[in-house]
């Protein structure tokens, strides 16, 4: 094999964002994350906190999402929730664009929109990750956003919230890759709910998935380590 578990657990930020999850399936969550070593928690806002408790001195991240999942809320309304997410123990932010303002093409209200959550967030030690929402996008538009997350010092782009009309795709990851220059990591989220299916993102430079399947993608990857150790 030509990667390791701890490899495999470090490119999974473990999704805890469907609407209906309980409290109870929340914290238990966190525990998982925990027990596999990922590299991240993204959890519904109000229970970062509690997440960040859990996972304290485990090396695994505290996240949370702003303006999720639409990112229809104003520029001062993410930044004060990037403000919030930080200030309750969040490390790496993923903040949804303004979808209706990159269609509409205005690229300047886009910039300062991503470059105030960046500055916020860099001010106290934290990641941006700015999620595009591929489905509803055309390629000149993601070209641009690589372009502008470049410019305003994002440190990820990623693909999809997950609640979209579509998720991740082969060609959007390729294409997000190549407009991005190398200090720029690329996300990919939605779809990815096999092992193989990270693997292939993999071959193409994403660092980074967003994954609920995150027990079956890892107990597979024991397994398939396992079974090339004892050949």
């Amino acid at each position: 094999m030509s990667y390791t578990y701890e490899e495999i657990a470090g490119m999974i930020d473990h999704s805890l964002l469907n609407p209906t999850m309980t409290d109870a399936e929340l914290e238990e969550g966190c525990w998982i994350a925990r027990e596999y070593r990922v590299a991240s928690v993204c959890i519904k806002p109000y229970a970062l906190r509690r997440c960040a408790e859990i996972l304290q001195g485990s090396g695994v991240l505290p996240s949370t999402t702003i303006g999720f999942p639409h990112g229809g809320h104003t520029i001062a309304m993410k930044v004060a929730e990037a403000e919030q997410a930080l200030s309750d123990g969040g490390v790496e932010l993923d903040m949804v664009v303004n979808i209706g303002k990159v269609l509409s093409g205005d690229w300047s209200y886009v910039r300062e929109d991503i470059r105030a959550v960046v500055a916020v967030t860099h001010a106290r030690g934290g990641i941006v990750k700015v999620i595009f929402e591929n489905c509803y996008l055309q390629d000149e538009h993601k070209i641009r956003l690589c372009e502008i997350c470049a410019e305003v010092g994002a440190d990820f782009v990623k693909t999809s919230t997950g609640y979209g009309t579509g998720g991740a795709t082969l060609d959007d990851l390729k294409l997000m890759r190549k407009h991005s220059p190398p200090q720029v990591q690329v996300k990919a989220a939605g779809g990815i709910r096999t092992l193989d299916a990270l693997l292939e993102v993999r071959a193409l430079g994403v660092t980074r998935c967003g994954a609920s399947k995150t027990v079956e993608i890892l107990e597979e990857c024991k397994r398939r380590l396992s079974a090339e150790a004892s050949d």
